[in-house]
């Protein structure tokens, strides 16, 4: 039987993508991620350094777009060494006499450092250009992800990853609902064009809204810590999104893989939560609750 090439496609978004396989797969993630901090907080840190480390090979691939290759496979091992080591000590530190601050140092000097000598197998051509991009997914990628593990191994660190993860699915949620129904005035054109100042402002309401109910509730703490929360994971989670598109404008491409079906890459998602959650990190210490 022929094929009726006038089928109506899958129904896609604003941005082109498949909205029910985007739907599916950001229910499963979600679901995941609940599971997982209710149920067994270390499968989270495990998640987290499953998809950091794809994103890491994600960043690999676009920085060879402009001539910058890689030492991925130490910067994979690295990856897992930072994040998992840095959770582990932050949750044993009190066990034993090694801090978590000296974990992260050494596994990203480490991790550095075998980086450095991995590239030298190749020769001198090139050898600063393609130094600078382990350095920089190194830096960018397994050194902001390690604050997810710090906020968990807290006291009640599931219940404030779980506010730092609302607030950051609120303003991505509101932004993109008040971005797609009012946005007339770029915010950003050069860096992100559809990125509106209307869409911001939805941003910052339902963050405030949904950190605000989650740290009276859930936390138990005052309603102006969900406010200031709120801001800072807007301010930086927005930031994050920036950064990534910056990215992507200069290497040349729309998303950074096809990995994640209906989303792009696996950097795509995590872009906001790379950035938002050492700054709520910082937050949560300054205000007293990094204990």
């Amino acid at each position: 039987m022929p094929v009726d090439s006038e089928q109506p496609s899958p129904p896609s978004s604003r941005a082109g993508r498949d909205l029910p396989a985007a739907i599916a797969v950001g229910l499963f993630l979600f679901g995941l991620v609940v599971v997982t901090l209710v149920f067994w907080p270390p499968g989270m840190v495990l998640l987290l350094v499953l998809l950091t480390s794809l994103g890491a090979v994600e960043l690999h691939q676009a920085l060879r777009k402009v001539g910058m290759t890689s030492a991925i496979i130490p910067v994979v091992i690295g990856n897992i060494a930072i994040i998992g080591g840095t959770y582990a000590a932050a949750e044993l530190q009190q066990y034993t006499n090694v801090a978590w601050h000296v974990v992260l140092l050494g596994t990203i000097g480490g991790t550095v450092l075998v980086a450095l000598g991995w590239r030298m197998l190749g020769g001198a051509d090139g050898y600063a250009r393609d130094s600078a991009a382990s350095l920089f997914i190194i830096g960018y990628v397994p050194l902001l992800a390690s604050f997810v593990g710090l906020i968990l191994a807290q006291d009640h660190g599931v219940a404030k990853l779980v506010a730092v993860f609302l607030c950051i699915v609120a303003s991505d949620t509101g932004g993109y609902a008040a971005g797609a129904t009012l946005g007339k005035h770029r915010m950003a054109p050069v860096v992100s064009p559809k990125k509106t100042w209307e869409g911001l402002v939805g941003s910052f309401a339902l963050a405030l809204i949904v950190g605000t109910l989650d740290v009276v509730f859930v936390m138990g703490e005052p309603w102006w810590v969900g406010v200031l929360l709120a801001i800072v994971v807007v301010i930086f989670g927005t930031a994050g999104d920036l950064i990534e598109s910056m990215i992507k404008r200069d290497v040349g491409i729309k998303d950074m893989s096809s990995f994640v079906p209906g989303h792009g890459g696996v950097m795509d998602r995590l872009d906001s939560t790379l950035v938002a959650v050492p700054a709520a990190w910082a937050l949560f210490t300054l205000l007293g609750l990094g204990a």
